[in-house]
């Protein structure tokens, strides 16, 4: 780079697919060196040189000299093949404005980016898991682009903008900042340091939620060997002999034979060393991570759901965790064996997963299906984040990670959780719509609900199929009693 004493020349900006980047580098450039005025306005038109006078005929030779140094900038700037498109241009202001026509267009080009950019910034909303800084620099470019082409863009619209189209996990913040600031006043740069400050609290409470749950599952994961444990993470009793070298702390661990702390059963120095001790073998490989365990450390198979990335929906064949239940769908499935099991109705399930309740929508009833499955799509459509990666599986939410598995023997991620839905008084009624709407008329036939619905007379009734079956209560109503012998 060429210096003029002891100040550096700035370099030329070149010319790439970024038009609208270089023309603003050029103009500051160009204005630093007091050249701007031979682009706009241009060398002014003169009368022939036989009518000009000395001083008119100097300044002229001198606004040429400085047209040329321009030219020379330009030329600089823009490759070969561009420079072949402009070589009959006499003057610099011609091959700005050739530039300028060539990578904007027209007017009405103009007019036609502008819409899409429009449109662009209307549909801007902030993605899941996306920082404050890249969101800032999408919303910035996107503005500066339509301040180019002509639209008034100010600082208060891209206030309005950022903070109405942030995601729910900053909701607080943007009322926060509504209420205590005043928007008309704010400057861009300080609403991302302040939203910058609340990002880093944000993600700092979750890495610490998620160093817990990992610690919480480690220690999990060290119940094993003959003895009885009770670990931090609850007052769980793990039994069995495990595989792995991961070192486990023993200051808890009960003998089953001397019933001292400190060590397993056939460590015990106090045990005959004939003697043989019963005990049933447990592989660990088989029992996974975040399983919802009870108190005697069983775990029922039907309690399994197992997260599958080939599965459209969620689908259970228990139907007693439903907590809500639509009847009127109906609906087939197609398995791995491209048999077509029966969808009998779908519902609302909840499901206790790390000792909280998770509600689970739009979950399938389908009374053949053995096991109960996730379905990976249908998570990420509400939001989640499934991540498999190292022998785990992991799904997140906004706040932080919901639940974590690992890989089974067999090569398949499962969960252990129990049905939220403990109470018969929450669990779904199993009586057909048409029974209930018999008894709320107090037994009126169906045919009279059926003229009831025809003509609207009642607000609110739906569509009813007659039930296959007659009410107990009407028969045992209708039933002719015979009279007591005299």
């Amino acid at each position: 780079m060429a210096t003029d004493g002891n100040f550096v020349q700035p370099a030329i900006p070149k010319l790439n697919e970024h038009y609208d980047h270089w023309a603003m580098l050029m103009e500051n450039f160009l204005r630093s060196k007091e050249y701007w005025n031979l682009i706009d306005p241009g060398i002014p038109k003169h009368a022939a040189e036989a009518e000009l006078t000395e001083n008119e005929k100097k300044t002229v030779e001198e606004l040429k000299l400085k047209d040329l140094k321009v030219k020379n900038y330009l030329f600089q700037a823009i490759d070969r093949a561009v420079l072949e498109t402009i070589l009959k241009k006499e003057t610099s202001k011609e091959i700005w404005d050739s530039l300028k026509q060539k990578y904007q267009g027209t007017a009405r080009v103009k007019r036609a980016q502008l819409q899409a950019l429009r449109r662009e910034w209307e549909i801007l909303q902030m993605k899941n898991g996306e920082s404050v800084n890249d969101y800032f620099a999408r919303t910035l470019t996107i503005a500066n682009k339509m301040r180019m082409y002509g639209e008034r863009v100010s600082d208060l619209n891209v206030i309005e903008k950022i903070l109405r189209s942030m995601t729910s996990r900053y909701d607080y913040v943007v009322c926060s900042i509504e209420e205590s600031h005043d928007l008309d006043t704010m400057t861009v740069d300080e609403l991302q340091s302040s939203l910058l400050v609340h990002e880093q609290r944000i993600n700092g409470h979750n890495a610490q939620d998620e160093q817990v749950l990992k610690v919480a599952q480690d220690e999990t994961g060290a119940r094993r060997g003959r003895g009885r444990g009770v670990f931090r993470g609850g007052n769980v009793q793990g039994r069995g002999r495990g595989r792995g070298g991961r070192y486990v702390d023993k200051t808890m661990i009960e003998c089953y034979h001397c019933h001292d702390f400190g060590h397993f059963q056939y460590e015990c120095p106090k045990k005959p060393q004939d003697s043989k001790a019963n005990y049933v073998e447990v592989d660990e490989e088989a029992v996974l991570l975040m399983a919802q365990l009870s108190s005697d450390g069983k775990s029922n198979p039907q309690d399994m759901w197992f997260i599958d990335s080939g599965c459209s929906n969620h689908m259970t064949g228990r139907k007693d965790w439903f907590s809500s239940f639509d009847f009127s769908f109906s609906d087939e499935v197609k398995l791995g064996n491209n048999y077509s099991p029966k969808v009998a109705g779908k519902g609302t399930v909840k499901l206790l997963i790390n000792g909280v309740v998770h509600l689970v929508r739009d979950v399938f009833y389908v009374p053949e299906l053995k096991n109960n499955l996730f379905s990976v799509g249908q998570l990420q459509e509400k939001g989640l984040t499934v991540e498999m990666k190292q022998n785990k599986c992991r799904v997140f939410q906004e706040k932080g990670i919901i639940f974590e598995t690992s890989m089974t023997t067999n090569r398949m991620f499962a969960v252990y959780v129990k049905s939220g839905v403990s109470q018969p008084c929450f669990q779904v009624s199993s009586v057909p719509p048409a029974e209930v709407w018999h008894s709320r008329y107090g037994h009126l036939s169906y045919s009279g609900l059926k003229t009831l619905l025809e003509f609207n007379m009642v607000k609110g009734l739906p569509s009813l199929t007659p039930p296959t079956h007659l009410c107990e209560h009407c028969l045992k109503g209708k039933h002719q009693r015979d009279p007591f012998p005299r």
